[in-house]
């Protein structure tokens, strides 16, 4: 077993730390409120019986929470995101799991479009499936306050610090690329990470090599071969898609923005309320893909991201909004009969307001996934 004792300011909650996090949740006076407005936005009645059924039905779940394996089971996968499933999504598959082993862990790497839901939404498909849940890497940007940090560690959040100087950061990465592989090796648990820093907000989902470089670092030092290390990682890519983007709008104008001024800075909370529209606003169909894992002899970095990236194109679902927004750029009608049920009208008046750049980066960002597929079946 790992010492966590040496990662506990970045590692989930674990012991009195879960203890002492579940009593602060509940001393704070309007989690329930909250999560009920979060659950159930834009009925005002609804969302008061939502919040007063909650406070019968959460209080004693929180009870029985020992370890941040309890909180998702119980609170997370037990009632949040089964009403966001309702509220918010046509249906939710899943893929692939057949093909992983129950009593194995994984380093799953995916594509990464919604802040909090690509990876407590692959967690919701293991446990249904009867599979161990994973950690999850997360950005100390949405820390923002110590609620937001107690529920993204009693759901099993490892912290990534990022608002570091250079050679702090560096060393950091070190120490996080140990956890990563000390978790899967010893621990035998599972962590997920995005393919690389930030969400896509363009729609092409592209495998960063210095992810993969970080995670070799500290073993690099120790002169073990960089192909045993993939080994061990049992690196499992993961594709997940949705065919509506709450934040496409959003993701867009930063684009906008970044063609126009070169760099984007983010207001003050700002992922906190994308992650908030993420949550509530309607998805429709969602799908999570899960690949095979890496186990050839890979010699570089790059290699392996050509690899993931390859598994994360062809096994990505593609839905009628995907193939609708292809032939709409590319003047075709191609995929016609993938979108025939679909009021294409309807799907365009979305952004009829939005300027004509801002419309087409918007178009694309839900047609790349087509042009990346073809291109990974070389069609």
């Amino acid at each position: 077993m790992m010492d966590k004792s040496a990662y506990r300011d970045i590692a989930p909650y674990e012991g009195q730390d879960v203890i002492d996090a579940i009593n602060r949740i509940k001393a704070y006076p309007k989690f329930l409120d909250n999560m009920a407005e979060v659950l159930y936005s834009g009925n005002i009645i609804k969302t008061a019986w939502k919040s007063h059924r909650m406070k019968e039905q959460i209080p004693p779940l929180l009870d029985k929470v020992k370890s941040y394996d309890d909180f998702q089971h119980l609170i997370t996968a037990g009632v949040f995101l089964p009403t966001i499933e309702r509220n918010s999504m046509t249906a939710f598959t899943y893929s692939g799991l057949e093909h992983l082993e129950k009593d194995k862990a994984y380093l799953y790497i995916s594509n990464h479009r919604d802040i909090v839901l690509d990876c407590a939404l692959l967690d919701l498909a293991l446990i249904r499936y009867g599979y161990p849940i994973c950690e999850m890497a997360i950005g100390d940007n949405l820390l923002v306050n110590q609620f937001t940090t107690d529920m993204f560690k009693l759901n099993g959040g490892v912290t990534v610090k990022r608002k570091l100087p250079i050679r702090e950061l560096y060393l950091e990465s070190l120490r996080l690329s140990r956890y990563f592989i000390e978790l899967i090796t010893n621990d035998n648990k599972s962590i997920w990470i995005a393919q690389r820093s930030g969400r896509s907000k363009d729609g092409i989902d592209v495998t960063s090599p210095s992810i993969i470089k970080m995670l070799y670092l500290p073993f690099k030092e120790k002169a073990m071969p960089f192909n045993e290390l993939i080994k061990i990682c049992n690196i499992v890519p993961v594709a997940i898609s949705y065919q509506y983007d709450p934040n496409d709008i959003n993701k867009g104008r930063e684009e906008v923005y970044k063609k126009l001024h070169g760099t984007y800075s983010k207001k003050k909370y700002e992922d906190l309320v994308n992650m908030l529209r993420g949550l509530r606003r309607f998805k429709g169909n969602v799908h999570i893909s899960f690949g095979t894992p890496l186990t050839e002899d890979y010699s570089s970095p790059e290699e392996v991201a050509k690899e993931i990236d390859r598994q994360i194109h062809t096994d990505y679902r593609l839905w009628d909004t995907n193939y609708f927004a292809y032939d709409h750029i590319e003047g075709t009608a191609r995929f016609a009969e993938k979108y025939e049920d679909m009021s294409t009208k309807k799907f365009l008046s979305r952004y009829k307001d939005l300027n004509q750049d801002l419309r087409e980066i918007i178009l694309r960002t839900y047609a790349n996934p087509v042009y990346m597929q073809l291109k990974a079946l070389g069609q």
